[in-house]
């Protein structure tokens, strides 16, 4: 029991040194992640959509 209670109490020690970031960070990293992974599931949706055309059109 000993060892859960001063595992708890490092973890909580260790949680407060933690940077945590400010809200304008964060808001600007989730703009970023979230414009990234719409531009590249466009991208790979228009590189499919191109592949499977030209695959139909050789096989025809």
């Amino acid at each position: 029991m000993q060892r859960i209670t001063k595992f708890f109490s490092d973890v909580i020690r260790e949680m407060r040194k933690v940077s945590w970031p400010k809200r304008g960070e964060l808001t600007r990293s989730t703009v970023t992640v979230l414009s990234t992974v719409v531009f590249f599931a466009a991208f790979f949706a228009v590189l499919d959509l191109g592949i499977s055309k030209l695959i139909r059109l050789i096989l025809e």
